[in-house]
């Protein structure tokens, strides 16, 4: 009778052990890269930002306009605390912000963190983007692109939102053309769209303009594309030029799979 208690006890320490530690496995965590698009972090009296998770650095010195290139950092799950120092200060000082996902973080999913807004406002007035990535690889010879747009001021500072054109030798520019993202409004991230390669020519031409004008305000190239034999995928973050109040005219261009840029 001993024994079997004892082998009963044993099979449910070794159960609760399993289960514990499945809890602590890849489920718990989420994978970010985290661009920063405070247009006024500079301003605010900081080169750049440290990002802490639930008070652990996760990114170091990420400057305006600039980010974690396309690698990824394990972060906590779930809604947990993000604050941004200046970079080298030690915590709590020289806080820029502090706030959680506003959607939460999947465990296991993959995001691009994109904090925009104005630092000035104590943090106040930084909003945190966190659209769920997909880095699936498309079939050969097609290009996925997304754009979040980042820009609270717009166009002129408009505060408008946009139509983005991504087209191939446009002979006549965005006449005639239809938008391949349409009313993109602040905030707000596109879901993925594929495009053939341009086999003509090497990339594509970008447009942006407010909705429903035909006169472009962004007109940006698109280069450096994978082949036929393989897929790519690109994402644009719209900004605001910094310390400024309008939209950059170059958004930041990320390299999600096997080449993008301007």
């Amino acid at each position: 009778m001993h024994r079997l208690l004892k082998a009963l006890s044993l099979t449910l320490a070794l159960a609760a052990f399993s289960v514990f530690t499945a809890g602590c496995g890849s489920g718990n965590t989420a994978q970010v890269r985290f661009v920063n698009a405070i247009q006024d972090t500079q301003d605010y009296g900081s080169t750049g930002l440290d990002i802490d998770f639930n008070g652990n650095k996760v990114f170091t010195d990420i400057t305006y306009d600039q980010f974690s290139a396309s690698t990824y950092s394990s972060v906590p799950s779930g809604n947990p605390t993000i604050a941004a120092f200046q970079t080298g200060s030690t915590p709590p000082a020289n806080q820029v912000f502090s706030q959680a996902p506003p959607l939460g973080l999947n465990g296991g999913s993959q995001y691009t963190m994109v904090a925009t807004g104005f630092a000035s406002g104590g943090g106040s007035d930084v909003v945190i983007l966190a659209p769920t990535d997909n880095n699936t690889e498309p079939a050969n010879g097609s290009v996925n692109f997304r754009v979040i747009n980042a820009s609270p001021s717009g166009p002129n500072g408009s505060e408008q939102a946009v139509d983005v054109y991504i087209l191939q030798n446009p002979n006549n520019g965005i006449e005639g053309q239809t938008p391949t993202f349409s009313n993109l409004a602040y905030k707000n991230t596109t879901s993925y769209i594929p495009l053939p390669i341009n086999t003509a020519n090497s990339g594509w031409e970008l447009f942006v303009t407010i909705t429903g004008s035909g006169t472009p305000y962004i007109n940006a190239p698109i280069t450096n594309f994978g082949s036929s034999t393989e897929g790519s995928i690109c994402t644009l973050v719209l900004t605001d030029i910094p310390n400024g109040d309008e939209m950059n005219f170059t958004p930041i261009f990320l390299n999600d799979l096997n080449g993008c840029s301007n």
